[in-house]
């Protein structure tokens, strides 16, 4: 609802940049008062060499948690591709299409229990919750070891799905509770990163067990260290991880009520003690940036379940050995590495550059993809440089994610989009490993010629979402009569609207600002008054 002409909020920033100007209006009608914590205590003024270090205190302690846990959660799923190349197929005695399912079963699991876990995500307590799950994940990839034939495979890859579930989801709740608006791309993509430096460690692990000559298979020995290490993450998860910043032991409660006080003012409004609301749900299917993200995020990952589940079988129909297929992973990790965390930091620090970056990140994929489709025609070595242009599509993703815990808010909705987005994920990497059809191997020229088409739309798509972004945040700019912030969470203390430039800034304003009761309040991107979309 907009305010009155004489209350109406003065903003001179855009979504498409940063200014210099912190501009507040106040009114005699809106007095300013400081919404204490729970424990009572307000933050007072924190110079900025105090924020840093909170900030970098902040980011020490729960950034190498997120990263260690992705990391595994990406080693654990697709340890399965070297294993194939060791000695599983032959044990397991799998036969035609069967490791196509064994490789997609998994995605049943996660699409069951992806959309079920997200409620309980934000309404049990995070940290714990997260813990939990990692325990039951651990074992789970340890059982794997056990596993002796199709059925008994198939049944521990669906239960795996079901525990990984819980991974993304979390992570990002918890990215979103902590970080503001500016800094969400840039931490997202670190604890991303941790998928293609998982690549790098899996890649060496499976090189280094391979050597193993023992009773036990090489295959074997890798879902026995993986499920151990994995359930050895949990012990930390669930003692260093708070499950959220009011229960943060680790910070002062000036530090915390500063941290939260940070989010309300530049992120996407509070999580906590926020429960389930049903119009919000709605509001979320009835929001058209929903339903194109979702299809950008299910074009994304067809390509990706096919190309991690069946990357080790076509780098050794090169003419490479087992073990040297193992080695040629770890410089298509270190390309993804770079483009993840290089994306991420353009995406945190350009407003107006996240939709353009899919776009671009996805254009060596529809060429290298070509390539490999033609490498009947062309040496391997051809085609295995078309396979190395494959390694910057995983970039994609994470600027996904990002555009999701940047442009929604409002608890419930932020969590049925996160649903939404790994039902996508599910379904895209259900559908991908079917896509190498056992007949055509080691060609698989129908996979690269889908891997191509799915690229080519991403790029079509990117282009109609960050065209709709613009024309919403021009309509709000004209109905609230402001200029409005790509990096606030939209008008705080009493009609005040700030404009953040930086992270400094945001310290600045935290001191600056009295926020009132009602901006904690858990309120929707739609009905935020002053919220403008990153493009």
């Amino acid at each position: 609802m907009a305010l009155p002409p004489e209350q109406m909020p003065l903003l001179q920033s855009d979504s498409n940049g940063y200014q210099n100007d912190i501009i507040m209006a106040t009114t005699d009608e809106n007095p300013e008062i400081t919404m204490p914590n729970e424990a009572g205590d307000v933050a007072g003024n924190i110079d900025q060499d105090e924020a840093r270090r909170i900030l970098r205190r902040i980011d020490w302690r729960i950034m190498p948690l997120l990263f260690v846990a992705y990391m595994l959660n990406f080693m654990d799923k697709t340890i399965l591709s070297s294993a194939s190349v060791f000695g599983l197929r032959e044990d397991t005695h799998l036969k035609g299409t069967q490791y196509s399912w064994v490789s997609s079963v998994f995605y049943f699991g996660y699409f069951i229990w992806a959309y079920p876990t997200t409620l309980l995500i934000a309404r049990l307590p995070v940290a714990k919750y997260l813990a939990g799950n990692t325990f039951i994940w651990g074992a789970v990839v340890a059982f794997t070891a056990a596993c002796a034939n199709y059925g008994g495979l198939i049944t521990v890859r669906f239960f795996l799905g079901v525990a990984e579930a819980t991974v993304s989801p979390a992570l990002m709740f918890i990215t979103c509770t902590w970080y503001t608006r500016d800094e969400i791309p840039i931490r997202t993509g670190i604890w991303f990163a941790g998928n293609s430096v998982g690549g790098i460690i899996s890649s060496l692990l499976a090189y280094g067990i391979g050597h193993i000559t023992h009773s036990i298979s090489p295959w074997r020995w890798m879902f026995i260290i993986l499920g151990v290490a994995t359930f050895l993450l949990g012990f930390g998860l669930l003692f260093l991880l708070p499950d959220s910043i009011s229960s943060a032991k680790f910070l002062t409660p000036r530090e915390r009520q500063w941290a939260g006080d940070r989010v309300v003012i530049a992120g996407t409004g509070r999580t906590e003690n926020a429960g389930w609301k049903w119009e919000q749900m709605v509001e979320c299917l009835q929001d058209p940036k929903t339903w194109l993200i979702w299809s950008l995020a299910l074009l994304c990952q067809i390509p990706n379940g096919g190309t991690q589940n069946f990357a080790n079988l076509v780098i050794t129909s090169f003419g490479f050995t087992s073990l040297q297929s193992t080695l040629i992973n770890i410089p298509y990790s270190c390309i993804s590495i770079a483009a993840i965390s290089g994306t991420g930091w353009l995406a945190g620090h350009f407003r107006s550059l996240n939709c353009i970056l899919i776009g671009l990140i996805v254009v060596p994929p529809v060429v290298g993809s070509a390539l490999i489709g033609s490498r009947s025609s062309i040496p391997h070595g051809v085609s295995l440089f078309g396979y190395f242009l494959l390694s910057t599509g995983p970039a994609a993703l994470p600027l996904l994610l990002s555009l999701v815990q940047s442009n929604y808010r409002g608890v419930t909705k932020k969590m049925t989009m996160t649903g939404m987005l790994f039902i996508a994920y599910c379904t895209g990497n259900i559908v991908g490993p079917q896509l190498f059809i056992s007949a055509e191997e080691p060609t698989y020229a129908t996979a690269f010629r889908a891997i191509m088409i799915c690229y080519a739309l991403v790029v079509c798509l990117v282009a109609i979402l960050r065209v709709y972004l613009q024309l919403v945040n021009r309509r709000r700019q004209l109905e609230e009569g402001m200029e409005g912030n790509a990096g606030t969470s939209g008008t705080v203390g009493g009609g005040k609207v700030v404009d953040i430039t930086n992270d400094l800034n945001v310290n600045v304003v935290v001191n600056e600002v009295r926020l009132r009761p009602e901006d904690y309040e858990d309120v929707t991107d739609w009905k935020t008054l002053g919220f403008r979309y990153r493009l």
